[in-house]
């Protein structure tokens, strides 16, 4: 979960308008035009879990909208997510963090402690003060990445499955980069980690953790994009 600016996009004013149409008349909001255009905003990955993989995405209220027909048909109350983490999250955690709008991975940690087939954890923690929209945000994706039914359990193992073969492909980027043998092979390398650092990665939060908490990787941090 990472600051993603909701950009203007080609898509968004037929969104938009789609919207408004719905409003004026109480139908779906859940409309071709919106779906595209969410999706192209969120560079098709959950919000939430970060993952790019998922089968099946909807449409989520950032704040539940229970009834509130404002809410309901608001442009920047609508974001993109996968099911899985839809299904979790309902209207139990409100307030969260708002993910266009808070520099989440600034406020919360987000790390991967253990490797496979040993004591393997995922960590949430505060950066700073812990306030209600931080705790309630940590105790989403504690449940998202984990589960919370039988069911939801087998789908965040699949989740962590995704991120662990992630995480790992990039860890060898930057392997690749330290180990580099010419300035031409390390300016080949770089372009491989700026896009593994930037919003359109799947599971950013955690591949610019991995880099802000070793020292050792100080030179990788400039290619962290400003939230």
């Amino acid at each position: 979960m990472i600051k993603i600016q909701r950009r203007i996009t080609g898509k968004t004013p037929l969104a938009v308008e789609d919207l408004r149409k719905a409003s004026l008349s109480e139908s779906s909001y859940n409309t071709e035009n919106v779906n595209l255009a969410l999706k192209e905003v969120f560079y098709g990955k959950c919000y939430i879990c970060e993952n790019k993989e998922a089968t099946s995405y909807q449409i989520e209220h950032l704040v539940p909208h229970r009834g509130d027909k404002q809410l309901k048909y608001s442009w920047e109350n609508l974001f993109w997510v996968c099911a899985h983490c839809n299904n979790t999250k309902l209207g139990k955690y409100d307030p969260i963090l708002d993910c266009t709008k808070d520099a989440v991975e600034k406020l919360i940690a987000f790390r991967k402690k253990g490797y496979f087939g040993s004591e393997e954890k995922l960590e949430f923690t505060p950066v700073a003060e812990e306030t209600e929209t931080v705790k309630n945000t940590i105790s989403l994706l504690q449940d998202v990445y984990y589960g919370t039914t039988t069911q939801k359990k087998m789908e965040a193992r699949i989740i962590r499955r995704t991120l662990r073969k992630d995480l790992s492909k990039f860890k060898e980027y930057v392997r690749e980069y330290q180990e580099a043998e010419s300035e031409d092979e390390k300016k080949d390398i770089a372009c491989l980690l700026k896009r593994e650092l930037e919003n359109q990665s799947a599971f950013t939060a955690f591949k610019r953790w991995l880099i802000w908490d070793n020292e050792m990787y100080s030179e990788i941090r400039e290619y962290i994009p400003e939230s």
